[in-house]
């Protein structure tokens, strides 16, 4: 054996460092928690917002990245263009288009659940006339009762969308259930489940064309133009909606990619993620200075037992090493303390909105990673501070 001071292994620096944790638990939990805390935010920021990703990608998928709609924008003489009454015929036709179908809202006609209802109390609920087709082209159907055919089309039979159904307080279907739209009572043969890419349908009391036109001299114009295109070919096809569907006036036709519109959704959570992620960030900080904190405490409180293990033998690195490691422990158990809690709260809320809960690996690993990193620096200075302090100083302090 050399005549050089022992090493410390290091399972002797962690249960040295460990055993100056134990001797104040209540100040350790404080100081973890401040870590805990930060670390749980992020990580359920970054979990809750991959949950509802995967959940949002999914409904992209499950509802196609290929639906087009066609309407009409404003005319270039002021107010608003009108389709012609064979567009969705011609978009039809287009090369490229898998299927097509179109809605035409019902002016001056409102719908209320009966004639009691006061006139200005509608529930924001739009009449549209509907072609048979709609619910195979937006991929819905009725969550009760059945979709329109071309007997019922003829007649006084109406489908609700889900939130019209809602507003009406209408929750089942059948011959005695009747709803007043026009000042016609209609029968309720169907309430649809949600639309996503097609929110309007969700206001909306859809009855069939033919029934429009007798009850209401409604003229065919369609207001909107559901289009299913070949995925290979959206691009093509998108060019020649507005020429095909308003040959006269291009212009004045409006055609947009619903799916756009949930991935602008998503990059907008993602900035509202990118705020949340600052203030866990800033937690952490907060944590970090706990934790440093502390360790400045803790040498002062334990002047004597830095100067005992000096004199001895211990020298400088391994009190370095000893305050060191105490602090990248603290933090470590308040990163793992916080990144359970993390998962924890993702899960809870991911399963309480019908998700798939999503937590990223990298975020549990990389947030006790980062908390050993702040714990270390934390630590850095105080340890350092106990280090310089001679055997003769230290057992002389009071």
């Amino acid at each position: 054996m050399s005549g050089g001071r022992p090493r410390l292994s290091p399972a002797d620096l962690l249960r040295v460092g460990a055993s100056g944790l134990r001797a104040r638990p209540a100040r350790v939990f404080l100081s973890a928690l401040g870590i805990a805390i930060g670390i749980a935010a992020m990580v359920s920021v970054v979990g809750i917002s991959s949950s509802s990703r995967a959940d949002l990608d999914a409904r992209i998928s499950r509802l196609g990245t290929n639906l087009l709609t066609v309407g009409p924008g404003d005319a270039l003489l002021g107010g608003k263009a009108e389709l012609p009454a064979e567009a969705t015929a011609m978009v039809r036709r287009i090369s490229g288009v898998q299927a097509a179908s179109s809605i035409a809202a019902i002016d001056g006609v409102r719908v209320y659940r009966h004639d009691r209802v006061p006139p200005g109390e509608s529930g924001g609920i739009t009449a549209y006339a509907a072609d048979l087709e709609l619910p195979s082209v937006l991929r819905t159907a009725p969550v009760t009762g059945t979709w329109l055919n071309a007997a019922t089309a003829r007649y006084p039979v109406v489908v609700l969308g889900h939130t019209a159904a809602a507003r009406l307080g209408v929750t089942r279907t059948g011959p005695g259930v009747q709803v007043l739209v026009g000042g016609t009572y209609h029968t309720v043969a169907g309430i649809l489940a949600p639309v996503e890419l097609a929110p309007e349908i969700d206001t909306a009391a859809l009855v069939g064309g033919t029934s429009a036109r007798r009850l209401f001299g409604h003229e065919s114009h369609p207001t909107t133009i559901y289009v299913r295109a070949d995925e290979q070919r959206i691009e093509e096809v998108r060019g020649l909606l507005a020429p095909t569907a308003g040959p006269r006036a291009p212009g004045d036709v409006e055609v947009s990619r619903p799916s756009d519109a949930l991935a602008a959704k998503r990059l907008a959570e993602q900035a509202f993620t990118g705020l949340l992620l600052g203030l866990g960030a800033v937690a952490l900080l907060v944590g970090g200075v706990g934790v440093a904190n502390t360790m400045v405490i803790s040498v002062l409180e334990r002047r004597g037992e830095i100067g005992l293990r000096r004199a001895l033998g211990a020298n400088r690195a391994q009190i370095l090493a000893q305050f060191l490691v105490e602090a990248v422990v603290l933090a470590a158990l308040g990163g793992l303390a916080g990144a359970v809690l993390g998962a924890l709260l993702t899960a809870g809320y991911a399963l309480s909105q019908g998700w798939q809960v999503v937590v990223p690996g990298a975020a549990l690993a990389g947030g006790v990673a980062a908390t050993a990193a702040i714990g270390a620096l934390a630590g850095l200075w105080p340890a350092v501070r106990a280090a310089r302090l001679s055997p003769t100083e230290a057992l002389a302090a009071p």
